[in-house]
């Protein structure tokens, strides 16, 4: 055994070379590890008392930023108290949107409060925080942005003017002596039929002039979304009587927030009979998904999955089973969903009622894109007042708010982002079908889908499968903007053509234009010349053309317009929306936008980007957003030469 070395109390012996010599007999005492009697032992003074409980302080602290007390605080009274599980993870966006609201900006103090009260780490909380475009986080002492007028730069809007608005509105606001409002420019915001669309804070302005965005401002209201009106919503909104007909009323009749179907109207009409009558037993379910599966409804989201097949194969999964509704409606040229919804808000919801009873799912999650305020403010109500009152009984519901990201609109995104997470896609399989919201089977829907259900249960499957021309079957809602004299949301036979939709539903083009090309399906869709306009528009008839129909975003180009400028207003939209997460999408769609600047293109590197990212993106924005450049060097190579 080595030897035992004596030190003086509080200095620590050097350690030197040991060598071991004869062993010495040890006493009973240090051979039991004992310390032998009291009278033996020195003390040796470690600390104070008061610098262990410092020490212990320090180290049960958090590492990095400590919350504030009154950020704390402050945090508390937004969110609300903790449950005994406590804060839910999935309700993060929600909490984040609470806190812009109420301070007009995400306050770096409040993330780290929040952080601290959830057990979400702060890591997690910016990232997220971040990603979306509507959260502006604001550092140390920084002032929160004024009002903000948001003036959209998407294509239908750039088409009405809409650079012209941004380059006037600031200095107009500078004589009038607002310093406090800024003017940025947005994507795409859903008001496409009433080009060019504004909105101050949560205010929309259809039609969007200097005069009209400054007399909002001077009118004193609070820039936010209104409770509905009562004396709006004794309405009987009849979608079905639109049939082959123009939903939106004529561009000067054009309402920011028109009347609607309110709940007592609903239910005097005969709303919510049949999904009482199926959830109590009255009717046969599998009745109704056969009468799904006839009338040949398929996603109007821009998938085209058949509605009743869908249904049953996840009515065929191992319950717990959810139901998640997509109104996200991000594409450009999109605003049917909001054009039904302000109208009837509880036909979608009797809709999704029955599809949740069918496939067995007790609770529901409802999407609903940010920019759509009244919406929100609308469906709300009119859903409280549905639990208030309820028909029969009801699964969970519950309305998510999206953030602004383009990205959640596809389905596994939305599904990440409901979960409070950044809205990045997933890698597929498994499928939202088989693994989706919290890790259970899902039935993921756009909102028009439920909204056709009931009328399709009580007018019969051959009503809606009646419709149709050049051998489609069904209806479909054109979002039409862009040079036509009527632009709106046109109910329309599938399988309708370009030049019969412009001459029938919309009054021809615009005085002074001629069809040059249009966009069957949005941003996405890609473009056609007007040499293609007698082809039907419906799911698989675009694909020979490199173009398919997606959600219906019927965008119009006249004579007076360049393919060109249209394609590089969409690949910069790409470009900002890209999620980031897989690199051909994110830098291809960059390096895309940059190239397409030149008055001459580089059609082989182009091309190539173009191959790269249909190829190597793992969702469908980077595999669709080649296609404008796909559709110019097929059809307007004189443009780019």
């Amino acid at each position: 055994m080595d030897s035992i070395c004596q030190a003086e109390p509080g200095v620590r012996q050097s350690q030197g070379p040991r060598t071991r010599g004869p062993r010495q007999p040890v006493p009973p005492a240090q051979a039991m590890n004992h310390p032998g009697p009291l009278k033996n032992i020195e003390a040796i003074p470690i600390a104070t008392p008061d610098a262990l409980r410092e020490r212990i302080r320090r180290k049960s602290k958090l590492k990095g930023r400590q919350p504030e007390a009154a950020s704390l605080d402050e945090v508390r009274e937004l969110i609300g108290p903790a449950s005994p599980e406590g804060y839910r993870r999935d309700l993060l966006i929600e909490q984040l949107h609470l806190l812009n609201d109420a301070h007009g900006a995400l306050h770096d103090r409040h993330l780290v409060a929040l952080a601290a009260l959830t057990g979400i780490p702060m890591a997690e909380v910016y990232e997220v925080a971040s990603f979306y475009h509507h959260f502006e986080i604001v550092r140390g002492d920084a002032r929160a942005p004024g009002v903000t007028i948001r003036v959209c730069d998407g294509l239908a809007c750039q088409l009405a003017g809409a650079q012209d608005l941004l380059a006037r509105l600031p200095d107009l606001l500078g004589v009038a002596g607002r310093a406090d409002v800024r003017v940025i420019a947005v994507p795409c915001i859903g008001r496409c039929e009433q080009a060019p669309a504004a909105a101050v804070h949560q205010c929309a302005i259809p039609r969007a002039t200097e005069a009209k965005v400054l007399a909002l401002l001077d009118a004193g209201i609070a820039l936010k979304a209104q409770a509905p009106d009562a004396a709006r919503a004794g309405g009987n909104f009849q979608p079905a009587d639109l049939a082959e007909q123009s939903v939106s009323p004529p561009p000067e009749q054009t309402q920011a927030i028109p009347a609607f179907t309110g709940y007592d109207s609903y239910r005097a009409h005969g709303g919510y009979a049949r999904a009482a009558a199926l959830v109590k037993g009255e009717e046969d379910i599998e009745a109704a998904i056969r009468e799904m599966e006839a009338s040949g409804l398929r996603g109007l989201g821009g998938a085209g999955f058949p509605a009743g097949r869908k249904w049953r194969i996840v009515r065929e999964q191992p319950a717990p089973r959810y139901v998640a509704v997509n109104i996200d409606e991000g594409e450009p040229g999109t605003f049917k969903d909001r054009t039904y919804l302000e109208r009837d808000p509880h036909r979608f919801l009797e809709g999704l009622l029955i599809a949740a009873h069918a496939v067995g799912a007790r609770h529901c999650y409802i999407y609903l894109r940010d920019e759509y305020h009244d919406c929100r403010a609308l469906l709300g109500a009119e859903l409280q007042r549905l639990k208030a009152d309820p028909p029969c009984e009801l699964p969970h519901i519950e309305l998510r708010r999206g953030a602004g990201a383009y990205i959640c609109g596809e389905e596994s995104a939305m599904i990440e982002s409901l979960e409070g997470k950044r809205g990045e896609p997933r890698m597929r399989p498994p499928y939202i079908a088989q693994t989706g919201l919290f890790g259970r089977p899902t039935l993921e829907q756009n909102f028009e889908t439920l909204y056709w259900v009931r009328d399709i249960l009580d007018r019969g499957a051959q009503w809606f499968s009646g419709f149709g021309r050049h051998g489609r079957k069904g209806l479909r809602s054109f979002s039409v903007s862009g040079r036509v004299r009527y632009p709106g949301v046109k109910l329309a036979p599938a399988g309708i053509t370009a030049r019969e939709l412009i001459d029938e539903y919309c009054g021809g083009m615009q005085e002074g234009h001629a069809l040059y090309a249009y966009l069957p399906g949005g941003a996405s869709g890609g473009i056609l010349p007007a040499s293609k306009a007698d082809v039907p528009l419906d799911f698989d008839t675009l694909q020979p053309l490199g173009c398919f129909i997606g959600s219906a975003a019927f965008m119009v180009l006249s004579e007076h317009d360049r393919v060109r400028d249209a394609a590089l207003n969409l690949m910069r939209f790409f470009a900002n929306e890209s999620c980031g997460q897989c690199t051909p999408c994110r830098v291809g769609t960059a390096k895309a936008a940059a190239l397409m600047q030149a008055p001459v293109w580089d059609e082989s590197t182009l091309e190539d980007l173009a191959q790269v990212m249909g190829d190597a993106s793992i969702c469908g924005l980077g595999q669709a957003a080649p296609n404008p450049i796909r559709s110019i060097h097929a059809y307007f190579r004189e443009e780019i030469a």
